[in-house]
């Protein structure tokens, strides 16, 4: 009876835009992959609508689960990630000039995508059982090295993209928690100095990419900048309305490349147009309000920085991904949340969605 009543306060609206966003993903897929044969032999679609269908299992099944589980799981969690991204560099399948993935049977799963999902209820655990001792500078060092060791692993696949959002979840969650600003000033201090220090570290291909944002060849045809450019052209040929569901040029010809993952904010705007892009976006803005609403209710520290952490990862992978199609940031190769192909970054976003779910079945004391 107890467990009936709390799924009164389900969020639907949450759930519906998130379904939404889904179904428009494989739909743009569809789209994106038109002609490529070789994407329609991988059954790239029907992968993507098994992912979507598994991913909402997922999080009916997240929700049902009481949030403050994973609390008492944590130290689990982390050895658990750490041993798996730790893993990837002798077992890991090389793909894009990286080892990110490992094969499990007929899944490919990508365990820097389940680190961060990971990592937002360790960091959470760890920053609500301290949330009296943040004035404390030690409490924050060891949060550092808590996301460091993982971030580190990721860096090495080499990912910089995910480390950097691993980074980003860090500095969220403190600053959500209440940390000093005299100690945030330090800490960002640090982050200034950090790509300093990881420059000598990066792979040529990395290097490229951003000495190619900061210092484009307005000549170049093919290369680094040939996929940019061709995504401004398809954003720009959009127009208000779009050339139409299907009948985008850039897109129906394959001049965009990567249109299906990276680009498919391109390939949006290009057959949906404005209007499109701007019916994504207030869905992806709708989302993160939800999110961030059920920071609000939740009715202690730990679920609050549950619900923030994933509305910042959400918000920060959306906008790095679409400023990446407007080249306003360098090439990543973070995904666009609900919309880019790819098994993984479906199946976490949709666990995070679940655990944020299960923050508002709780909100109110109904039990103990």
């Amino acid at each position: 009876m107890q467990s009936t009543r709390i799924w009164r306060h389900f969020d639907v609206w949450l759930l519906a835009a998130v379904a939404l966003l889904t179904i428009a993903g494989v739909a743009m897929i569809q789209s994106a992959i038109a002609g490529n044969e070789f994407l329609i032999e991988q059954d790239t679609v029907p992968r993507q609508i098994i992912y979507g269908l598994a991913g909402f299992v997922i999080l009916f099944l997240t929700a049902a689960i009481d949030y403050r589980l994973w609390s008492a799981l944590s130290r689990l969690l982390y050895l658990f990630i750490l041993f798996f991204l730790a893993l990837i560099p002798t077992a890991g399948i090389v793909g894009f000039g990286s080892a990110r993935w490992f094969q499990l049977g007929i899944v490919t799963v990508q365990p820097s995508e389940l680190a961060k999902i990971f990592m937002i209820l360790v960091m959470a655990d760890y920053l609500a059982k301290n949330q009296f001792r943040l004035h404390q500078i030690k409490i924050v060092m060891r949060s550092l090295l808590l996301i460091g060791v993982p971030a580190l692993l990721v860096f090495l696949q080499p990912d910089l993209s995910t480390a950097i959002v691993l980074g980003v979840i860090w500095v969220a969650l403190l600053w959500a928690a209440g940390v000093q600003l005299k100690h945030f000033a330090i800490l960002l201090g640090i982050g200034m100095l950090l790509p300093l220090f990881a420059w000598p570290f990066l792979e040529n291909y990395q290097k490229a990419r951003i000495i190619t944002f900061l210092f484009p060849d307005p000549e170049a045809g093919f290369g680094a900048t040939y996929n940019v450019n061709q995504a401004l052209i398809a954003i720009g040929s959009g127009g208000i309305f779009g050339q139409g569901y299907g009948s985008g040029t850039q897109v129906q010809l394959r001049f965009l490349k990567v249109r299906h993952t990276d680009f498919i904010f391109s390939a949006t705007a290009e057959e949906l147009g404005f209007v499109g892009v701007m019916v994504f976006m207030l869905l992806f803005a709708f989302v993160i309000f939800r999110c961030l609403r059920a920071a609000g209710m939740a009715r202690d520290l730990y679920g609050a920085l549950i619900c923030y952490g994933v509305a910042v990862l959400l918000f920060f992978q959306g906008f790095f991904n679409i400023g990446v199609n407007l080249n306003v940031f360098p090439v990543s190769g973070l995904p666009l949340p609900f919309l880019s192909y790819g098994g993984s970054s479906l199946l976490t976003s949709l666990l995070a969605i679940g655990l944020v779910e299960s923050v508002i079945l709780r909100h109110k004391q109904i039990e103990l």
